[in-house]
């Protein structure tokens, strides 16, 4: 029987790209969004090009009932979850504090942080059952160092980085790994979304450099959940050459 992998956010940028690394390594995915086309081309692809089993799953992760109630209720064959990969996530708006709309800084909570918190409890109980398990939670050099506009984004991210190192601590008992990865710029939709559909300054956030792809943060991730059992590696920093932190980064003239 193949490995299981949920990978949450799985339509696009790095969910799409783990999802793609997971299965071209035999691993059956199952995938969450909130977007039932992108979902089911996913599925399509995965299926076809891979040969595995793919359980596509809509629902938003800012919906605790619902994150409950899809991962409560599994078909028996995909309630062994091995792999927990907490990708769904986003940034909306780059304003200063006094400027910023609340309503980008409840979704950005509500998504970065307590989707996380919520798919990993329902996720738990079986790796708990187990005594095994591997949870990966997406955090950011934002979750590292707070930049100019960046206030509730960086804080969401900030509890990331918390979260994995608390999670690392009272999961111990139960045998379970927690890894946390922080990516520097990535060229996906991100900057799209946070920038409201503005492709013009979506795209100038990579001007004069060679940004990460999805793929280079699938792969950092299938690295690390390929270890042995008795290896753990808890918390990595990943950014392009040309970026130091969240802040720093040399642009080609």
């Amino acid at each position: 029987m193949n490995p299981i992998v949920l990978i949450t956010g799985a339509t696009s940028g790095i969910g799409k790209a783990c999802a793609a690394k997971f299965a071209a390594h035999k691993y059956n995915v199952i995938i969450t969004g909130r977007r039932q086309d992108r979902l089911k081309a996913v599925e399509q692809e995965l299926e076809t090009r891979y040969g595995v089993a793919v359980l596509p799953l809509c629902f938003d992760v800012q919906d605790k009932q619902a994150v409950f109630q899809q991962l409560q209720q599994l078909p028996e064959e995909w309630q062994h979850i091995d792999i927990l990969i907490n990708n769904a996530g986003l940034a909306l708006g780059r304003d200063h504090f006094d400027q910023a709309s609340m309503d980008d800084w409840e979704t950005m909570l509500n998504t970065n942080v307590h989707g996380l918190l919520y798919v990993s409890r329902a996720v738990l109980p079986g790796m708990i059952a187990r005594k095994k398990g591997h949870i990966v939670n997406l955090g950011s050099v934002a979750g590292k160092d707070v930049y100019e506009k960046g206030n509730t984004y960086c804080a969401s991210k900030f509890a990331v980085d918390a979260l994995s190192k608390a999670m690392r601590i009272d999961l111990l008992q139960h045998n379970i790994k927690i890894t946390a990865i922080h990516p520097g710029a990535v060229e996906t939709e991100f900057s799209l979304v946070r920038f409201k559909g503005d492709a013009d300054t979506a795209a100038s956030t990579y001007t004069g450099m060679t940004p990460l792809t999805g793929a280079d943060i699938a792969d950092t991730i299938f690295y690390c959940c390929s270890l042995p059992a008795h290896v753990c590696i808890n918390d990595i920093v990943i950014t392009p050459t040309q970026q130091a932190n969240g802040i720093y980064i040399y642009r080609n003239q």
